[in-house]
């Protein structure tokens, strides 16, 4: 097996991105699976932290419910400066919520560890004021999406949850337990863990932008109603080393009452490469400050990006996908009267080659069928 750590301090705040991925290779498939881990690419990442910090920003706080090793919290970190944010987060695995700590004592984010908490963020969140769920400044996440929580589902659907999980909660399946769909439950404690200037990036599948019912299509309308949408990037395919389900980013941000929203479909972007028996997209640095800047300026790029208000949303049932408001084309060629006339000619040659043909073949039939004979 080839493998080299010669790029990990490349980065100079995630040391730990390259490793992490290298061990959770097959963490997923020989693990069990029960608590499956998935390393969200450094371009991705980047993206996400690029977008939520547009401008500089202090004293803010940082969080993530499902934070694996914190690639997604140090690129936000990075973006806003180390000493001017607090990191919070959440994760069930103690192997990844170590390696968290150590990215902070590594990044100058010494001051955060006490916040590093191991636990189910769903079941028994664990960042309080009070009574009371804490809120936050920025939230990164790219939460597991299908798992297996039918031994602990009933005890989410509880009063106190009614409001965290407005949308509802996802019901136990007959069978493929493992399918349930949890990132759906991460995304409305999202929504309810933004303070009142909260902005937040969300890794989800893309089907989850256009699906036509259930809870998915409950949170889309709760952002809408609610204008906190700020944008959609549907990620290229095979983005995700360890996983061929395509991705979405879902951006979140309260102050975003206007609309202004803007949808981009950077799918056919990227160089494929060969990764084992596996294929990986890849996004050149080019391609990444496209995304960044184009999002930023909210610029409208033919079949790349579309700017939208909430009214448009709804009229699209709800949908987020960029394709499904790109204008259709008609093409059309300027020509001269004369060639116009040669065409319109060579038309009428065709048609009347075609009428003579069908012409023949009709009295070739009539004469086979006149030699039938009954015996």
């Amino acid at each position: 097996m080839n493998f080299s750590f010669e790029k990990i301090f490349d980065q100079k705040f995630d040391f730990f991105s390259t490793i992490f991925e290298y061990l959770i290779k097959d963490y997923n498939k020989d693990g069990g699976g029960k608590y499956a881990e998935y390393y969200t690419p450094h371009a991705v990442s980047k993206i996400m932290a690029s977008i939520l910090v547009d401008k500089p920003v202090s004293n803010v706080t940082c969080y993530d419910p499902a934070a694996g090793s914190g690639t997604l919290l140090m690129n936000l970190a990075h973006a806003i400066g180390a000493d001017r944010c607090t990191i919070y987060s959440q994760d069930i695995s103690q192997k990844s919520s170590s390696m968290l700590r150590l990215n902070l004592i590594l990044n100058n984010l010494v001051h955060s560890i006490q916040n590093i908490i191991q636990g189910n963020t769903l079941l028994t969140p664990y960042h309080k004021v009070g009574n009371k769920l804490m809120t936050f400044d920025y939230v990164v996440s790219n939460p597991p999406f299908k798992l297996d929580f039918s031994d602990y589902r009933n005890d989410l659907d509880s009063k106190q949850n009614h409001d965290r999980f407005f949308a509802g909660i996802p019901n136990i399946p007959k069978k493929d337990k493992d399918k349930m769909a949890i990132y759906l439950l991460f995304i409305q404690h999202i929504m309810f863990s933004l303070s009142d200037n909260g902005k937040a990036a969300i890794v989800v599948p893309t089907g989850f932008i256009t699906a036509q019912s259930g809870i998915e299509k409950k949170i889309r309308e709760k952002l809408v109603e609610s204008k906190m949408l700020r944008g959609v990037v549907s990620m290229p395919s095979n983005i995700f080393a360890t996983t061929g389900t395509n991705v979405s980013v879902l951006f979140l941000d309260k102050t975003n009452t206007k609309g202004d929203i803007v949808l981009m479909d950077a799918s056919k972007l990227g160089t494929i490469v060969k990764e084992g028996k596996n294929q990986k997209t890849l996004l050149s640095p080019a391609e990444e400050q496209l995304i960044i800047e184009t999002f930023n300026k909210h610029e409208a790029v033919e079949d790349f990006t579309v700017v939208v208000s909430y009214e448009q949303i709804k009229e699209k049932n709800y949908s987020f996908s960029a394709g499904q408001y790109f204008d259709v084309k008609i093409g059309y060629t300027d020509i001269t009267p004369a060639e116009f006339a040669a065409k319109m000619d060579e038309f009428k040659k065709n048609l009347d080659g075609l009428f003579m043909e069908s012409k023949n073949l009709e009295t070739e039939i009539k004469k086979q069928l006149e030699g039938l004979k009954y015996e």
